[in-house]
């Protein structure tokens, strides 16, 4: 490679590496003279690179953004994370997988071998949902227009497509008034896309599923952000998806006592509490979406069970008995006899 070339991409690698440059330090850096930068700066914006100088004793120069995205330069470690980002894409519910894997196919062609190597060798696979109930691909231009209003601070209008029960038709659903919503946060959870809003006609917080909303244009006036409950994004949105208003608790919530030590119960308890009552005792506060539904958690654990309260998770535990003593006794060709409620 000819030596001004070889110069250039280094000057090129050091422009992408920090927002500012001195124009004395990249004459240093480079081993050449602030003029020669000067002149190499000239050839770079020839070759499409915005390229903004700034005069004075301490001017520089730093790579803006333009029109068009140029060629661009990364070392080693980051062409192994933009690999392995692509290859991941799938699994985003963004709509952007073709584009991913042009862009892999891209990033691939000018890695050295070295570096092809290395990703060649990083096999794992990407694994979808599950097609008993597959998440629904956002749009990615709708991604795009909601993070712009998020961004903004502008109300949105949108339409709001429900959810389709088993068996209807088009022709079933009369078409919903838009909506309108002042937009605070663009959120993934479980492979699907949501935004996290103020609904103006509800007066409440929402969250809209994104391959559901339609974007009307254009947006509504700015507006001054609220504070969300609990101001954690990350813990409104799971309290939510635990059927609550954002605090983060199960609507059923039991307390047990098991006999099995702490440390054999804990590493299967994402939210619970577990407490120490001894060698081989435990005492497990946990929740679910409902009380069938928290026996059957707490079930699971193969060692005796105490119920403390409350007497909703008693209840549930006689249901499944029964439950469980009838399926055993179609299964022996008898039928068994449900213990008594305790």
């Amino acid at each position: 490679m000819p030596k001004t070339s070889a110069r250039l991409l280094s000057l090129l690698s050091l422009l992408q590496a920090r927002r500012d440059w001195p124009g004395a330090l990249l004459a240093e850096r480079l081993d050449i003279s602030q003029r020669t930068v000067r002149r190499d700066v000239d050839r770079l914006r020839e070759l499409g690179y915005p390229i903004v100088a700034s005069k004075g004793p301490d001017g520089g120069y730093r790579l803006d953004a333009g029109a068009e995205l140029p060629p661009l330069l990364f070392d080693d470690e980051q062409a192994v994370a933009l690999a392995v980002a692509l290859q991941i894409a799938t699994t985003t519910g963004a709509g952007i997988e073709e584009a991913a894997a042009r862009a892999l196919t891209t990033v691939r062609q000018v890695m050295p071998a070295r570096l092809r190597r290395r990703i060649d060798t990083l096999r794992f696979t990407a694994v979808e949902p599950s097609a008993i109930r597959p998440n629904p691909q956002a749009d990615g231009g709708v991604l795009m227009a909601l993070s712009a209003a998020v961004h903004a601070r502008e109300v949105l209008r949108f339409d709001y497509a429900p959810a389709s029960p088993a068996g209807a038709t088009d022709d079933d659903r009369a078409d919903p008034p838009p909506r309108r919503a002042q937009p605070h946060h663009l959120v993934t959870w479980g492979g699907r896309w949501y935004l996290v809003a103020w609904d103006l006609d509800r007066e409440d917080w929402r969250t809209f599923r994104a391959d559901r909303i339609t974007p009307r244009t254009p947006t509504g006036p700015r507006f001054t952000p609220r504070e969300l409950p609990g101001g954690n994004v990350a813990a409104f949105v799971a309290g939510r998806f635990k059927g609550l208003d954002g605090a983060g608790a199960w609507p059923c919530r039991g307390e047990v006592i098991l006999d099995l030590p702490a440390a054999a119960v804990s590493c299967y308890i994402r939210d619970g509490v577990v407490e120490e009552l001894g060698q081989d005792r435990c005492r497990l506060v946990l929740g679910s979406w409902s009380w069938p539904g928290l026996a059957a958690a707490i079930g699971r654990f193969d060692a005796g069970i105490e119920v403390v309260g409350p007497a909703e998770l008693k209840d549930a535990f006689a249901r499944l008995a029964r439950r469980y003593a009838d399926a055993a006794g179609d299964a022996s060709g008898a039928p068994a006899t449900p213990p008594p409620v305790p």
